[in-house]
């Protein structure tokens, strides 16, 4: 458990509590990732990264990126130090939380490590600095092949790749034609593609063509697409998330530390919650994440017991005893 910054302890709480109630079997060892200067890089604690690496699966709460020079972000540095080359969004609408949209139920699956993410940038002369993407087929096939293959393990019958290959024909062609390949070794999933203008503009006219269906695609399109995603079904404060790696997997709040309401128990801790039921689902504790996940479904609906970012007047403390009453 990396309980993060600010709001983090306090809806790291809510889920000790929860799961405590649930009776999941998981026993908690809490590590410190506070960022450490070695060689001019920031870095993550040894005792931290040997935790992770023991337990083969960590919960995070959100953390917040020190400003100064020689830091960069914390999470950023995680992917890194563990190589979590895809990150896992579902995005499925909330009964008890009206928005614009119902039934938005898709999934969205971003190459982790590279693209225009990869750092690489320099002055080419006074006033004009160069970005490079890196694209290459190693990471491309690892990620598009973890797609095809959570698509299978969940039922769902379709992998669309999100794409620019029409302008990026080199780079994106090269993520474009490496899932042309991959899809072959899955004969019972559909496959196809689709611009990344074209993804924004129809999911935002109407988001149920893309129920069923896992998107792929590269590092930025994923970070902003993902996100978009979120606002469809009420915000960052609702998505959860998962970071999947060769050896070990970090689910998290992608939501900010919200230090303005630190300590108040103001904080809404669902989105930390649903990223440890993918961290159940995960581990194959399938049992356990259907009862934590039906309580805190039941709770929304009903309505009663909301934090104040869904409307309501409850204290985290409150919603939390709300969610175990439904256990």
């Amino acid at each position: 458990m990396i309980e993060g910054d600010g709001i983090g302890p306090e809806i790291a709480q809510s889920v000790k509590d929860i799961f405590a109630a649930a009776k999941a079997p998981i026993k908690w060892e809490s590590v410190d990732v506070t960022p450490q200067l070695k060689d001019s890089r920031t870095v993550i604690p040894d005792k931290a990264i040997d935790s992770v690496r023991t337990n083969f699966v960590a919960l995070k709460g959100p953390l917040a990126t020190p400003i100064g020079k020689g830091h960069v972000s914390l999470n950023l540095t995680l992917r890194r130090t563990f190589n979590l080359f895809a990150n896992v969004r579902p995005c499925k609408s909330i009964a008890g939380y009206k928005t614009p949209y119902d039934n938005v139920d898709t999934v969205l699956i971003r190459e982790n490590t590279e693209g225009e993410y990869s750092g690489i940038e320099h002055v080419v002369v006074d006033g004009v600095v160069q970005s490079i993407k890196l694209i290459t087929k190693e990471a491309s096939e690892r990620v598009l092949r973890f797609a095809f293959q959570y698509a299978e393990d969940v039922g769902r019958r379709k992998v669309r790749a999100v794409h620019k290959a029409t302008i990026m024909k080199m780079s994106d062609g090269l993520f474009l034609n490496t899932a042309r390949e991959i899809s072959k070794d899955f004969p019972t999933i559909d496959f196809d593609a689709e611009l990344l203008d074209n993804t924004c503009l129809k999911i935002v006219t109407n988001p149920e063509p893309y129920n069923d269906k896992v998107l792929v695609m590269p590092n930025l399109y994923g970070d902003i697409l993902s996100d978009m995603c979120a606002g469809l079904i009420g915000g960052l404060g609702l998505t959860p998330s998962g970071n999947i790696g060769d050896e070990c997997s970090i689910f998290e709040a992608v939501h900010g530390s919200a230090p303005d309401i630190a300590g108040k128990s103001l904080a809404n801790p669902t989105a930390l919650l649903l990223s440890s039921i993918m961290m159940l689902q995960h581990m194959g504790l399938n049992e356990h994440a259907d009862k934590i996940q039906s309580a805190i479904f039941a709770t929304l609906a009903e309505g009663k017991a909301l934090t104040g970012d869904l409307g309501g007047k409850a204290k985290t403390h409150e919603y939390t005893s709300a969610i175990i009453q439904h256990l």
